[in-house]
């Protein structure tokens, strides 16, 4: 009876539950890691040709899962198929054809208004070079990837006013190049991103040390933008905004988002340390990205090949997985994007405050917002206060007896149903648009 129970929960529609996130499935979620693990190996540099094992033959699939999920929502998704050949002397020795598998959701209102969630299909283990040897990549990034098939089927069957790009990345362990092929795909396209999701490592709850942790995610952003000029970087050492990048920003907000059976832990470094992910080609070129991974890291069960040594074992393989985590994961990244798609950009702010006594926020009105919020937070505070300065449908507030020094602002669009944006600072960098923009 269980399993019936089990098959009939995946049978039903998105449409069937009051909100998109209580239609993410556990079970499927786990047939799909099933699903990747069984190709054998995903490394950048395998079979592009086999039907059954190697890089080409996931990426199939991952396309024909997007293509059964427009199916399901009368062709409501656009697949598209970036591609680049890829050569370098460290990691990509020979030229190798490069393919991202991405499906777009095209938004209602304001189509060129792009939230992302990505993860890469791509795979390795000890040897980095190794494109023969069997590498399962359950959680790296297995994780990943069956999270992004997942928000889109749950995703697709409502209607948001932004677009939503479903992204499934090549090339992420030979030098983060599915993430770059697809920012330079969205800055030819002219999207305004306003976030991007990263998700590399979203299923396991347990440490190589044996730490756990079920009730956590960990989400990484930047400080200072990458893409900032020396113009830029001078007006911040000047009026401040060392922890005011969009990407900053935007993890504050995700904390906002976290609930009794998860919650966000920021961690305030762009990636790991020493390390990265496909996050990054995105802040290079200016656009608002954070990385989602798990609490606690298990070493052992990443980038290792399968074995058993002294009695532990080695090798990313789906004993290793917890599914009702990565379920709890895939949750609060649908809500996020729900979020984001329904809500206007944040502003473009700033604040004039120098030598008075007073302090005037402008910033430049946004399409489909009704009004905004005004925000403000102490210097050596690390979120925003709990409630807005104010309220208002103008573009304009002048705070009286406000010495603006000792004081960091934002400002955050709301649409007329009451969708809000992350808050945007109102300092150097603040603005969720690459740095060369106006």
């Amino acid at each position: 009876m269980k399993k019936l129970l089990s098959l009939a929960l995946l049978a039903l529609p998105a449409t069937a539950f009051a909100s998109p996130e209580e239609a993410v499935s556990q079970q499927r979620l786990e047939a799909d890691i099933a699903r990747l693990v069984a190709f054998g190996t995903r490394h950048t540099l395998s079979s592009q040709d086999d039907p059954k094992r190697g890089i080409g033959a996931a990426r199939r699939w991952a396309e024909a899962e997007f293509h059964k999920t427009s199916a399901a929502c009368g062709a409501c998704l656009e697949i598209v198929l970036p591609e680049t050949v890829v050569k370098d002397d460290n990691r990509v020795p020979v030229a190798t054809r490069l393919v991202d598998v991405v499906a777009i959701q095209r938004g209602t209102a304001r189509p060129n208004e792009v939230v992302i969630v990505q993860g890469h299909i791509d795979g390795r283990n000890s040897d980095a070079m190794d494109a023969k040897g069997d590498a399962p990549g359950a959680n790296d990034d297995g994780s990943g990837t069956a999270l992004v098939l997942e928000a889109a089927r749950v995703l697709s069957s409502q209607k948001f006013a932004g677009t939503i790009v479903y992204a499934v990345l090549s090339g992420e362990e030979q030098g983060l190049y599915g993430g770059k092929l697809l920012a330079d795909y969205a800055k030819s396209q002219g999207w305004s991103v306003k976030a991007v999701l990263n998700n590399d490592i979203v299923g396991n709850s347990r440490g190589s040390d044996g730490l756990t942790d079920d009730t956590h995610v960990r989400v990484f952003s930047e400080g200072p933008r990458d893409d900032a000029s020396e113009r830029a970087r001078a007006a911040l050492r000047s009026i401040g905004g060392e922890n005011d990048s969009p990407s900053r920003n935007l993890s504050r907000w995700l904390a906002g988002l976290g609930d009794g059976s998860l919650a966000v832990r920021q961690v305030w470094r762009a990636d790991r340390m020493a390390r990265g992910g496909d996050h990054l080609p995105f802040q290079a070129l200016g656009y608002p990205a954070v990385r989602f991974t798990v609490a606690v890291e298990n070493y052992e069960r990443q980038h290792q090949n399968m074995r058993t040594e002294a009695g532990r074992t080695f090798g990313d393989t789906v004993e290793a997985m917890d599914f009702p985590y990565l379920a709890k994961v895939t949750k609060l990244n649908v809500r996020a994007l729900a979020a984001l798609a329904a809500a206007p950009m944040p502003p473009v702010a700033k604040v004039t405050a120098a030598v008075q006594t007073f302090t005037d926020v402008d910033w430049a009105a946004v399409p489909g917002a009704a009004r905004y919020r005004v925000w403000q937070r102490r210097t050596d505070t690390a979120g925003w206060e709990a409630k807005p300065v104010a309220e208002t449908d103008a573009v304009h507030l002048r705070l009286d007896g406000v010495r603006g020094d000792d004081w960091f602002f934002g400002v955050s669009s709301v649409a007329a149903d009451g969708s809000e944006s992350p808050i945007a600072s109102a300092l150097p960098g603040g603005a969720y648009l690459p740095e060369a923009k106006p």
